[in-house]
């Protein structure tokens, strides 16, 4: 299967549903949560959203978008750690429930490929100026797969020049 940025939310949870379970991801970071992940895991937990976003939750921002992830449990003068919700035997212990980008990144044959799927449909937003620069930033020294190419988020030319050149600086 060749995965592109059109690829629908289901295809890429059957891709990333191979997880190990090992540990590794969760032990450097945490994954982002869509909106409708938080009354899932705060019901999981018997708990308040407000009481999950305060206790368990931080703020992210990638590529001018902020999103919510599990805190990050941080050693020393590292910027990772592990997720809050990883337990000592390696195990998530919200693992039915995880975030979505938990759900679908893992260390498998897609791993890379995932990662950036999630980060151009929940993350990379083509009608905001300031994101389409970091992005384009961001691809002069990564991959991405079919559709992220900044021409194909911006197939307008002379929209994508005025992003480019701080013409437009915000979402019209």
């Amino acid at each position: 299967m060749t995965l592109t940025k059109s690829t629908s939310l289901n295809e890429v949870l059957s891709l990333g549903s191979g997880c190990k379970r090992c540990g590794h991801c969760c032990s450097y970071g945490s994954g982002a949560l869509l909106d409708e992940d938080i009354p899932r895991i705060a019901a999981f937990l018997k708990i308040t959203e407000k009481e999950l976003k305060e206790k368990y939750l931080e703020d992210i921002e990638k590529f001018n978008t902020k999103r919510l992830r599990p805190k990050i449990i941080r050693q020393k003068d590292r910027p990772h750690g592990k997720c809050v919700f990883l337990k000592t035997d390696n195990m998530c212990s919200i693992h039915t429930v995880k975030p979505a980008e938990c759900r679908i990144g893992n260390c498998g044959d897609y791993g890379e490929k995932l990662s950036i799927w999630f980060t151009l449909n929940y993350f990379v937003d083509p009608d905001d100026p300031e994101s389409v620069r970091q992005w384009t930033a961001y691809l002069q020294t990564h991959p991405t797969i079919y559709g992220g190419n900044i021409t194909d988020l911006v197939p307008n030319r002379e929209r994508l020049r005025k992003m480019l050149n701080y013409s437009e600086l915000r979402r019209k």
